[in-house]
């Protein structure tokens, strides 16, 4: 098990530094390692769970109008981005959770910025899929 968090903390720092070199740049102009259509592997992936909170103020028929204005349901997903999960949470809004290569990460959030803000907050919260290990460490404390 102790082995599990080792590996799940390198995970999370590959992650946070890799996020860092992304947004890392002189003058806002930021380079690419990877093109845009550049697909997850399984060296290069990430699990990107976004919070879209609706604006509980505004009707639905609005915020679904300005959504559809600021080209929202065009733009999202993009190509090559897979949607894993996509729920309402009644109350609060919408939970995704896409799986990208970690170089596209910027271009998904501009999408958030140009095209669901002001109808959403967001909230964004990169991930990784445990579920293998954690059925193996219940297995494993059975026997």
């Amino acid at each position: 098990m102790e082995r599990h968090v080792k590996a799940s903390r390198m995970l999370l720092v590959a992650l946070a530094l890799g996020c860092a070199a992304l947004v890392s740049s002189d003058g806002g102009a930021q380079s690419v390692a990877e093109p845009a259509t550049a697909a997850p592997t399984a060296d290069n992936a990430v699990l990107l769970t976004v919070f879209l909170k609706h604006d509980q103020s505004r009707p639905l028929s609005e915020l679904n109008a300005q959504l559809e204005r600021q080209g929202f349901y065009k733009a999202f997903p993009p190509a090559g981005v897979e949607v894993v999960s996509w729920y309402v949470m009644m109350g609060v809004g919408q939970v995704v959770t896409l799986r990208l290569a970690a170089s596209r990460l910027r271009e998904v959030n501009r999408i958030f910025e140009t095209t669901a803000w002001g109808v959403y907050r967001t909230e964004f919260y990169p991930t990784y899929d445990y579920k293998a290990v954690g059925l193996g460490n219940h297995d494993k404390a059975l026997q």
